[in-house]
């Protein structure tokens, strides 16, 4: 018998026996933990009931609605169920709708577990099956809920195809090593961020869809208070506004930080990283390491001034921009990132390289910087000039908001060009760039499949382009900006050789 033929017979066999595997249904504690989800989702409703039946003293329709999402969490613990194959995971779904998910255990390429307050009292745990592929709605293999401690035992099981070699019967797993612990003063790093901003929108948002912001805005206190104010000036109001919007936001910011990121835990066994996180709500992310490609270390402005940073893993089959699971560290000490990001890429020899300047991209791109943020900013200085020329009043309050937007508009395309600039390394490619948003990436050679180099108009007349590294893992492409068109192929072939050099000739 042919190899081919052995291999069609195995494939066969192992097909048959998946077929005599029983379907399992979830944990039957789900049933405490659905009726709860499916009331947070229709709380709006359960309100506008409550309501209504309060006025008109019928409370029926409450119970009705309550009634029916009970029952409904009920038929989809009976219509769900799930098989693990030799060759494949299945899971069955829907109530009025018949779903049959199967996804070959060859495709598994992450495992995640989560579960949040409910589940943790419960003992019980989320696992989501990840093949690298944007599912569509409501096709994500999620088995909602397991035992908590049967879970581990699976994801080892799913993931040992994936991401291990086979080891001989009865070798011990792999030791583990922790290579970051989350500490508490981490904390200080929260603020330096937009979430807090976020959060409080997102809740005023909120307020006012259900008409309490409205009310909220005719009391008699903020009538009072907005009355008081008035007598202290605007300056003043929108200084105190923005202190206290400030105090707030932070705070918000620190309570999520501390929710999402507590009791963080990086853990490296030599095939695998574990991310482990969360207080309230935990979640176990497992990154597999023939699918590193490389990191992303995050440097925002404000997180910048404060020294710190957050570092994310560029992975094969886990999307930056869909945001999946890549987290390796939230915002921390810059210096804690950098030594995280030398150890999660020790074989590459980068730690050496970590606090090397990166190659510069010339006055072009300099220009480029300010005449791209300083433009517009002069552009309003302009207009106001113009219209106070024509004798409209220009209160001084404006001009001096115009001086201080140039101001900022030069700090910033200082500050661009302070941090534009890449590095060649044996076999990866160092990027950077960005100000209020800087990043550096350390993309791994091996996981570029093919370039771009792109010129705009402006950047022809410049005598810059930009050069596009794709790529499977995290975003797709990472970018080298605005380099000088006689370094770009030359870039090219020395970090991929032969993909550049017939384009230099």
């Amino acid at each position: 018998m042919s190899p081919e033929q052995r291999d069609t017979s195995s494939d066969t066999e192992l097909l048959a026996s998946e077929e005599q595997q029983p379907w399992l249904r979830l944990d039957k504690r789900m049933l405490l933990v659905h009726p709860v989800n499916e009331a947070v989702k229709v709380l709006p409703v359960l309100l506008v009931s409550f309501v209504l039946g309060s006025q008109s003293g019928n409370h029926y329709w409450g119970s009705i609605i309550v009634a029916a999402v009970v029952v409904f969490a009920i038929l989809r613990w009976f219509t769900t169920s799930y098989r693990i194959g030799p060759v494949h995971v299945q899971l069955r779904t829907g109530v009025f709708q018949k779903k049959l998910l199967s996804v070959p255990r060859s495709r598994i390429r992450s495992v995640d577990i989560e579960a949040g307050v409910l589940h943790r009292v419960l003992g019980l745990s989320i696992l989501r099956i990840g093949t690298g592929q944007q599912a569509g709605k409501g096709e994500k293999f999620e088995l909602n809920a397991l035992d908590a401690g049967a879970v581990p035992a699976l994801r080892e099981e799913l993931l040992q195809r994936a991401t291990r070699t086979v080891d001989a019967p009865g070798s011990p797993p792999p030791a583990e090593t922790e290579i970051a612990h989350w500490r508490t003063s981490w904390v200080r790093y929260a603020p330096f961020s937009f979430t807090g901003v976020v959060t409080i929108a997102a809740a005023v948002g909120v307020l006012f869809q259900y008409g309490l912001g409205q009310r909220l805005a005719d009391s008699s206190v903020v009538s009072n208070s907005i009355d008081s104010a008035e007598h202290l000036g605007i300056v003043v109001i929108v200084v105190v506004g923005l202190v206290i919007l400030l105090i707030i936001a932070s705070l918000f910011a620190c309570a999520r930080y501390l929710i999402a990121y507590g009791n963080l835990t990086v853990t490296d066994d030599g095939t695998r990283l574990h991310v482990d996180h969360g207080l309230l709500r935990t979640r176990s992310t497992t990154l597999d390491r023939k699918r590193l490609r490389g990191t992303s270390l995050s440097e925002p402005l404000l997180l910048r001034i404060a020294r710190g940073a957050k570092l994310d893993a560029i992975m094969t089959g886990v999307s930056a921009e869909k945001k999946e699971s890549s987290l390796l560290l939230p915002q921390a000490p810059a210096a804690e990132a950098l030594r995280m990001m030398t150890v999660v890429l020790g074989d590459a020899g980068l730690h050496a390289d970590a606090q090397k300047p990166l190659q510069s991209h010339g006055p072009a791109a300099r220009r480029r910087r300010y005449t791209r943020a300083v433009g517009p900013a002069a552009a309003v200085g302009v207009a106001v000039g113009v219209a106070e020329t024509l004798g409209a009043p220009i209160p001084a309050l404006v001009w001096a908001a115009v001086v201080v937007l140039v101001l900022g508009a030069v700090f910033v395309a200082w500050d661009r060009y302070r941090g534009l600039g890449h590095a060649v390394l044996p076999g990866w490619l160092i990027t950077r760039h960005g100000s209020l948003d800087r990043t550096r990436h350390s993309l791994e050679a091996a996981g570029i499949v093919g370039w771009t180099v792109s010129q705009t108009f402006f950047q022809r007349r410049a005598g810059v382009a930009t050069i596009i590294a794709a790529t499977p893992a995290g975003t797709g492409h990472y970018e080298v900006l605005d380099i000088p068109i006689e370094q770009a192929w030359a870039l090219v072939e020395a970090v991929t050789p032969g993909a550049g050099d017939i384009w230099a000739r």
